[in-house]
């Protein structure tokens, strides 16, 4: 059990996380102690047992109504980083609050097994055209960003850690896009949503020869403690380890967990009428699950007129995520967004997590910065108050998953009018090593199911050269406003294709 001096030394004082009084004072640069992960279990489930209270997110004046652009100017100065130096494998950029980003975000620093906290200085950061009107103090930070050297000695982008429980990562050569959560609670349900956040971070110092950097946290919200530790291991895929230790202050019935979320504003399969140059501006083109019973499954996702959430049953999910499947320039031509560049986002569960399932939320949306496709993994057992729930899973951020299917996999989903009024037109392009036999491929039958309405007309165009095969069939909805579309090529009845599933709503 950590005495209170402990607490003190570790958290800057605990109070200061419960929120219950004022920050406490900085401690001085010199002033350190030991630290280990349990230490942030502990303090979580101590602070589980208080009442929550949110942290003030009062700025100076100026800060709080900044632009994204004059946010974005802040930046810290190379003093203002954090292990600048060639003996250390990564760089932290402790990052200023302001803009949307209110809430403090405690940063402390592990060296030796030894932690300080970080104090904020505003002589760090460069505030570009933005003037003061007095010098800040006591902010804290809105989070932070890891840098790692690349072969010629430059410092690139691995990691952000900023806004509530947010963070997101890539692989090499690749640029930031889906964003994943710490947790996720009653994401899309009509009781409103809430957004744990992250009090305080201790990072540990990583070295170039480990090639690893460990980041501990501590989470807290009206509902629930929690302590985090992510492991970072960057490279061609970029792979975190997160295990977490949730402390529950009431029943939670719908919690997310390896919460994610990307952008998709228009693509081949559902324009939604935009008058637009490019071919496509999505972050990813959708959500591939690998059941616990084994099968693969597609799921296109659509920025949707009306909201909408699809939900898919399992038990002990052997792998989820969104997948950027376009690695083409030309698949969207943007000179700017380069959405062909945005990682995968994979997941691996570590351990059983018994029965739930894989939930997608699809929001209306027109700005191209809004995340507004969300998924996560919902448990069908809640998270009880007194009952600690501990969660381990790995992430994989990338260019092609580890896990891949066995069958073809979609390469192209398409939609649009059919000749016939009220009819829509569907194009699903599978490609696989399998399709390139020709005599395999005539083998294949569509096994093809709309529900409600019917399939009125179907097509099957092979083409061994590319080992690919497309199906282009029709669907009359019936009137109905929604049906929900599923697809295979089967060979005597046996799928030689992953699960192409897909809701057209109107």
């Amino acid at each position: 059990m950590l005495k209170r001096r402990d607490l003190l030394q570790l958290a800057g004082s605990a109070a200061a996380f419960a929120a219950v009084t004022p920050v406490s004072p900085a401690l001085a640069e010199d002033q350190a102690a030991p630290f280990s992960h349990a230490a942030v279990v502990e303090l979580a489930k101590n602070l589980a047992a208080k009442s929550f209270s949110a942290p003030s997110t009062d700025l100076p004046g100026g800060f709080a109504d900044l632009t994204r652009e004059a946010f974005a100017a802040i930046k810290a100065k190379p003093d203002g980083l954090i292990w600048n130096d060639k003996s250390s494998g990564f760089v932290i950029e402790p990052l200023h609050r302001g803009f949307v980003y209110t809430s403090p975000m405690q940063i402390n620093l592990v060296e030796n097994g030894a932690a300080r906290r970080l104090n904020y200085n505003a002589a760090d950061f460069d505030f570009g055209n933005l003037r003061p009107r007095a010098t800040p103090t006591n902010l804290d930070f809105s989070g932070f960003r890891v840098l790692q050297r690349n072969d010629q000695g430059e410092l690139h982008e691995l990691a952000v850690f900023q806004g509530a429980s947010f963070f997101r990562s890539a692989a090499r050569g690749q640029k930031l896009g889906v964003t994943s959560r710490g947790l996720s609670i009653r994401t899309g349900d009509p009781r409103g949503e809430e957004f744990p956040l992250f009090r305080a971070v201790w990072i540990e110092k990583g070295s170039v020869a480990d090639n690893a950097l460990t980041v501990n946290a501590l989470l807290d919200s009206e509902s629930v403690a929690g302590a985090y530790r992510f492991t970072l291991h960057p490279g061609d895929v970029t792979i975190i380890d997160v295990e977490s230790s949730l402390f529950p202050r009431a029943l939670i019935d719908v919690f997310g967990l390896a919460t994610m979320g990307a952008t998709s504003v228009f693509s081949p399969l559902d324009r939604r009428g935009d008058d637009d140059v490019r071919e496509a501006a999505e972050e990813i083109g959708g959500l591939q699950i690998y059941s616990g019973r084994g099968e693969w499954i597609w799921r296109p996702v659509s920025n949707r007129n009306t909201l909408q959430i699809s939900e898919f049953v399992d038990q002990n999910p052997k792998g989820f995520g969104f997948l950027q499947r376009h690695r083409a320039f030309d698949d969207f031509y943007d000179f700017d967004a380069h959405w062909e560049l945005r990682p995968s986002l994979w997941i691996e569960p570590i351990g059983d997590w018994g029965d739930g399932s894989v939930e997608l939320v699809e929001i209306p949306s027109d700005n191209e910065t809004a995340q507004n496709i969300v998924a996560f993994w919902r448990s069908k057992t809640p998270l009880v108050k007194g009952q600690q729930a501990d969660f381990a899973y790995r992430q994989f951020w990338c260019w092609t998953p580890p896990s891949r299917p066995a069958g073809a996999e979609t390469v192209n989903s398409r939609g649009g009018r059919a000749p016939a009024a009220r009819q829509r037109r569907f194009l699903v392009e599978f490609r696989g090593d399998g399709l390139g036999d020709p005599a395999r491929v005539a083998a294949l039958t569509p096994n093809l199911s709309v529900t409600p309405g019917k399939v009125v007309a179907q097509r099957v165009y092979p083409a061994a050269e590319r080992k690919s095969c497309t199906v282009q069939f029709d669907i009359d909805p019936a009137g109905e406003t929604a049906c929900e579309i599923r697809l295979t090529l089967d060979i005597q009845g046996a799928p030689q294709t992953e699960t192409w599933l897909y809701r057209w709503t109107l």
